[in-house]
């Protein structure tokens, strides 16, 4: 997508021995590109959310083991890098998606060809997730389509955390859509929660919107609902980080409460997600393991002050503890349906088994 105009994607390869991504941590005051070299680089920016969003953590992490491969190309080494980058991130499935995909080719090759093979197979990860999220735009960008000529006039969509180009190799999943939407000139105007505590939304998708001219208006986290029994939210997309085989959806906290209100005031709810963010194993969102965060994110906020200086300053009571979980699970009852690269379905097990038959 779009920096200061000009296309660019949130990863690249840097040589044959290094690999760019933009320091998430950083925007959107700063844009910040980082130079990993090593896979303990790698699994650092991962861990740290210098890089985030599912579909873009499976590119770093394969990346990742790329460059662990140059180093040692053993059975037992490839091992423990798939383990050690697996474990820095434990919600998003498509970290592991990608590392088992990775290894799986690698054990089978012999071991002088492994590092080309790996870097080869890292760079198609990240080409095949920009092409899932530009087909999820195409196929979500329908369902905008019918909703305006329903309505007519300017649609309102809220969406929660970040789900852009930022979060994925390019395009994104959730704002893919609405991208798509805003090129073909349908007017539509964006809510973007502010999705504390890391306000994603405020810091990287207003930002991702801004950079592209698409309208949009940050709210505070508990004003959703309230724009929602207003009339003036006619659609709800996000992304997610992991759906179970029976529909459940796991995404940033606070995304269960959006689609609760959504359901109650008959709004539109949609996930937009790669097939890479499906994970067959698991029955329900009851078993998906969710990440436990630093209370400092909870405790401490991170803003631009009038003199530009970047300060990180406690809001909270000195002493009281905080909890921080990353994600909640939104059951799939409350999802009005699924965009994926190979088009819409019903959140349900037969729904995605429509369009994954194979899975």
């Amino acid at each position: 997508m779009k920096i200061n105009g000009k296309h660019t994607r949130s990863i690249w390869a840097v040589g044959e021995d290094a690999f760019g991504i933009f320091d998430q941590t950083r925007l959107p005051h700063e844009v910040v590109t980082l130079t990993i070299r090593t896979p303990e680089d790698a699994a650092h920016a991962i861990k740290s959310m210098q890089t985030r969003g599912a579909p873009l953590i499976g590119a770093v992490g394969a990346y990742g083991l790329a460059l662990a491969v140059r180093n040692d190309p053993s059975d037992d080494a490839i091992q423990h890098m798939v383990e050690m980058l697996a474990e820095t991130r434990p919600t998003a499935i498509n970290l592991k998606w990608a590392l088992w995909r990775m290894r799986g080719l690698l054990l089978n090759q012999p071991r002088d060809k492994r590092a080309a093979l790996a870097w080869a197979e890292a760079a198609a990860i990240a080409d095949e997730d920009a092409a899932m999220c530009e087909a999820i735009g195409r196929n979500g960008l329908e369902i905008i389509r019918d909703l305006h000529r329903k309505k007519g006039g300017k649609l309102n969509i809220l969406t929660h955390c970040n789900a852009g180009w930022l979060a994925t190799v390019d395009w994104g999943t959730a704002l893919a859509p609405i991208y798509m939407a805003h090129d073909e000139g349908i007017p539509l105007h964006v809510f973007v929660d502010e999705t504390r505590p890391r306000n994603q939304g405020a810091s990287l998708t207003a930002f991702e919107l801004g950079a592209h001219g698409v309208a949009h208006t940050i709210i505070a986290d508990n004003a959703g609902g309230h724009y929602m029994m207003n009339g003036d939210v006619d659609m709800c997309v996000v992304g997610t980080d992991r759906v179970t085989a029976n529909g459940d959806v796991a995404n940033k906290i606070g995304t269960y409460l959006k689609a609760l209100a959504a359901k109650d005031n008959g709004v539109p709810f949609y996930v937009a997600l790669p097939s890479s963010t499906i994970d067959w194993t698991l029955s329900s969102g009851r078993d998906i393991p969710i990440e436990e965060r630093s209370a400092d994110e909870v405790l401490k906020m991170t803003g631009r002050t009038p003199s530009g200086s970047v300060l990180t300053v406690e809001i909270a009571a000195p002493g009281s503890p905080a909890a921080n979980p990353g994600f909640d699970v939104t059951p799939a009852r409350l999802v009005t349906g699924f965009i994926t690269e190979r088009g819409t379905c019903a959140a349900t097990e037969q729904g995605l088994r429509s369009l994954f038959p194979a899975a």
